[in-house]
Formats: C-alpha cells, structure tokens, sequence
C-alpha cells in the first residue's frame, strides 16, 4: 500500500477515535524508513501520535546514511516498542542468529534522543525465565532515562501451527506456556532489581 492509501483508510475513520494514535509494526518498520517518514510527517501535521514498534536490529551507528534517516524518523515520532528478547549476548545469538548489541545500543541512543520507550520482554521457560536474566534487564533499565513502561509476556505457542503446516519442526514445543501470573512475578524480578540498581550510589 502507498502511504496515501494508509492515510486515507485511517482520517476516513478519524471520527471514530475517542484518544491513541498509529502504531507501525512488521516485520521490521526501520526497513522502510522512507515509508515511515512520509507518513509520520503527515500524521504530525494532524496532531497523532505516532508509535514505532521495532526489534532495534537494525540500527546501525556507523553508517551515516542509515542515521540521518533514523534521526529524521525520530523526530517525527512519539513513542517506541522496543523488545528485548534476551539479555545474555551468546544466548540471544541462540535464539535468534543475531548479537543483541544493536538493539542495547538502540535503547542507549533513544535514551540520548529522549525519545519515551515501552520496553517488552517476553518470558521462554528454559531460555529468559530466569532470575539472573531478568535481573540484568533490570539493571539495564535503570542506566535509561526514558523508559516509560514495562511489559513482561508469557510465551504462547500459537506460531507452532504455522511450522506445521509449512513441513518444519517447531523448536519450542516442548516448551511450557508461562501463566500470567509467572510473568508478574518476573516483572516484579525486574523491577525490584532496577529500584536497586537505581538506588545504588554513583
């Protein structure tokens, strides 16, 4: 679709929206950073928020062309979703073939801009639901200045159907599904360990 086509199917229904804004999600939104643009700047010029879920894989501080853009997106841009899969470098190569630098490197920037975060972590039994882990998200939080919210989320096993029905074996499924209750009490590990990394001297 054309950012035209977009901003027409959301003012048409303007009328309707008693408060909130435009999320984009994915796939990945910082790969059409063009796209993003064009249509922020004009969600702006109407007063909505603007909101960009992301993974923060993408950003990359040493190329200059791809920063400019992102600056230019940011400016534009109200909130960020930024998930944070897994604390632990080697075990977030593991779970999704990627180093998790980038996307700490990401908060750290958005931090620099000021730009709000909504940080999301999702809890996996037997690969983030651990206390150690959910620790260092803690401290990690509390080096930001601009988180706003947290959202801890119990892993679900509803992609397993789309494995089985495109033949591949699904890695998780002998993976328990976390109850809501487990993932309060993980959030409360990360919180409590970010008040005390807070309260810290130095």
């Amino acid at each position: 679709m054309s950012v035209e086509e977009v901003l027409q199917g959301f003012y048409s229904n303007l009328p309707f929206y008693r408060s909130g804004g435009v999320t984009v999600t994915g796939g990945e939104p910082l790969m059409q950073m063009d796209f993003l643009t064009e249509l922020f700047r004009d969600l702006k010029r109407h007063g909505v928020h603007t909101c960009i879920d992301t993974s923060g894989i993408m950003f990359n501080p040493h190329n200059e062309t791809f920063m400019s853009r992102l600056d230019e997106v940011l400016s534009l841009t109200d909130l960020v979703l930024l998930d944070i899969k897994h604390m632990d470098d080697e075990r977030h190569k593991a779970l999704t073939g990627h180093s998790n630098q980038r996307i700490l490197d990401f908060a750290r920037y958005l931090d620099k801009k000021q730009v709000p975060v909504w940080l999301r972590h999702v809890i996996v039994p037997g690969i983030t639901f651990y206390r150690e882990y959910l620790q260092r998200l803690g401290r990690f939080m509390a080096t930001l200045s601009n988180v706003k919210a947290l959202d801890v989320l119990p892993y679900h096993s509803m992609g397993r159907s789309k494995y089985e029905s495109m033949g591949y074996d699904y890695p998780l499924k002998d993976t328990k599904e976390p109850s809501k209750e487990d993932a309060e009490a993980a959030r409360n590990v990360i919180l409590s360990a970010y008040k005390k990394a807070k309260k810290a001297p130095g």
